[in-house]
């Protein structure tokens, strides 16, 4: 915790901290983010230099964290393959904001907890 309070925070360091991102997570995210199109897996990978199966085990990551989205393209003679965008930044933003919020709130009952249990052994001792 304190060594997320001295750095130097940039935006993607907030994905970092708050979905347990790895850093080729945060690679494939800007790729998403920078394109303009949606992308597939295999393009994903070509573009962060990396097999498939890890560019996918990454986005899987991703869509889990609600990071993105994946929409099905189909084929006009049958078939489909997926394609993969970044989630609305205010959709993504507003995630954030609640999950701080359910952090600070957990910190605040661990520390009146903390306070409780400290208090009751300082009386416990004065009393003796």
């Amino acid at each position: 915790m304190a060594d997320y309070l001295n750095r130097d925070m940039q935006c993607e360091g907030l994905l970092e901290c708050l979905h347990g991102l790895k850093d080729l997570d945060r690679e494939c995210f800007m790729v998403l983010t920078q394109s303009t199109e949606p992308l597939t897996v295999d393009e994903v990978a070509d573009r962060v230099e990396r097999e498939r199966s890890t560019a996918y085990r990454s986005i899987q990551r991703l869509l889990q964290s609600g990071l993105l989205q994946k929409e099905q393209v189909n084929y006009d003679h049958g078939g489909y393959y997926h394609v993969y965008r970044p989630t609305d930044p205010d959709e993504i933003a507003d995630d954030m904001q609640a999950k701080l919020n359910e952090w600070y709130a957990m910190m605040g009952q661990l520390i009146q907890e903390f306070r409780n249990k400290y208090e009751e052994r300082v009386e416990q001792v004065a009393a003796e």
